[in-house]
């Protein structure tokens, strides 16, 4: 049997979609080999967002690509963002590759193996707004504890400096009810927590329907059994509506955790990145947040260095972090990326200052951490486990996303399970994470 392996970088959807071809790939016969050196094929679903991004996954293509003369790989396939933005020159610049697969070619993955079996060497770059069908088989990992649900692809948001209309489309909502059946199927397989993505999901259903209806959604995503934690990602400020609050507040299964990319404070600077909502405007919504649903975890990104940021436009930044509004919070220095309006913007931030600017929101971010940590000294929280490491437990509160938020370490008398819920209760506060032991 031909053994396939999977190497996915980039964001969550970049997960479901590596999930959809090693579904597609196991209905058709390969099976899947985790280890890299054994694989008779690679793929590299790759990320195009920004440079750094962008330079990750050419390192890995080039490192996959040394398995072609040292391991067994016959095929090494490279799909995703990269794929979509630059196949011309990843064709002529990187002879290891046998085929490049799109961000809606993926569906296609049997047929361009097939084809490349044969010595053909291919490109499946589609349009990037295509429909992707429904019912695409998924075939996960090892942590089935919880899984990314797309509930919608693309973006028509069009900020200055973001690539993602170009390479993965207009913003294409799911039908409701595929999205119900494919909770089911998650949970079924043993999903405890249900993670909602999208560019933006707080615009669930203008497309489709005609009104935004994320709140509908997320009630009946609450009826599904076996479903602990319904997590929302990517909620863009201007979409949080007091119905979408309501909905968070009111339902005991939704985490009361919110991603909200704000990216600046400053007016100036929100209205050359195109972003339709203003610093004041945040700051209200923040906390009103606050005020209306107890205990809310909020994580946030902003962008430091874009085009024309002045010292005072830094300063507003600055001034909304030190507030202490965010619990989580990730700052970017600007990529400048051709085929955005920003990329042509004057007033370019030299980097040093960018990096400056980034390190100073990191430092104050970490003593805002620490504080809020500290307060969970001698308190018992609900944690859901996702592994050990040595003699040590980890897992994560509900205010924590896989990967990217804090974690929260520790010890069992008893045996305990990936996927269990156990009570911690926390002895140490870290900058980010929180050390304690189960209650028995």
């Amino acid at each position: 049997m031909i053994g396939a392996a999977v190497v996915t970088l980039g964001c969550p959807k970049n997960e479901v979609d590596s999930e959809n071809m090693k579904g597609l790939l196991e209905k058709n016969g390969y099976c899947e080999e985790k280890n890299i050196s054994k694989a008779d094929i690679i793929i590299v679903n790759t990320c195009g967002f920004i440079e750094d991004a962008k330079q990750e996954s050419i390192n890995t293509i080039l490192e996959m690509g040394k398995n072609k003369k040292n391991g067994r790989c016959r095929l090494l396939i490279v799909s995703g963002c990269l794929a979509q933005r630059y196949p011309k020159e990843l064709m002529r610049e990187i002879p290891e590759i046998d085929a490049l697969v799109g961000t809606t070619g993926f569906m296609h993955i049997v047929d361009i193996i097939k084809d490349a079996l044969d010595g053909k060497r291919s490109v499946c770059i589609l349009d990037e707004s295509l429909d992707i069908p429904e019912n695409l088989p998924r075939t996960c990992g090892e942590n089935r504890h919880y899984r990314y649900l797309r509930i919608a692809e693309g973006c028509s948001n069009y900020c200055s400096y973001c690539i993602i209309p170009k390479i993965r489309g207009r913003y294409r909502s799911r039908r409701e009810e595929y999205i119900i059946e494919e909770a089911k199927s998650l949970t079924d397989e043993g999903a405890r927590e249900l993670i909602l993505v999208a560019q933006d999901i707080t615009n669930y259903g203008s497309d489709l329907y005609g009104h935004k209806r994320l709140a509908q959604l997320l009630s009946k995503l609450c009826s599904v059994d076996n479903m602990e934690w319904l997590r929302l990602l990517y909620c863009y400020p201007e979409g949080i509506t007091e119905e979408l609050i309501h909905t968070v507040k009111s339902l005991d299964k939704i985490c009361k955790y919110l991603d909200i990319p704000v990216q600046h404070a400053s007016d100036r600077i929100l209205k050359r990145m195109n972003r339709r909502i203003t610093g004041t405007e945040i700051e209200r919504l923040l906390y009103r947040l606050r005020e209306q649903i107890p205990g809310i975890v909020l994580r946030s990104t902003v962008i430091v260095g874009f085009p024309g940021e002045k010292d005072e436009d830094f300063k507003e930044v600055l001034s909304l972090v030190e507030k202490g509004y965010f619990d989580r919070l990730g700052v970017f220095t600007y990529s400048r990326e051709e085929d955005t309006p920003a990329f042509h913007m004057k007033e370019h931030v030299p980097h040093h200052v960018a990096l400056r600017r980034r390190e100073t929101l990191m430092l104050e971010q970490q003593k805002i951490s620490l504080g809020k940590n500290s307060t969970r000294i001698g308190k018992r929280m609900r944690i859901i486990v996702d592994g050990r490491e040595s003699e040590l437990y980890y897992g994560r509160t509900y205010g924590d996303a896989p990967d990217v938020d804090n974690r929260v370490l520790f010890t069992s008398k008893g045996s305990v399970k990936t996927g269990d819920f156990v009570e911690v209760e926390i002895d140490h506060a870290l900058e980010y994470d929180l050390v304690g032991r189960v209650v028995e």
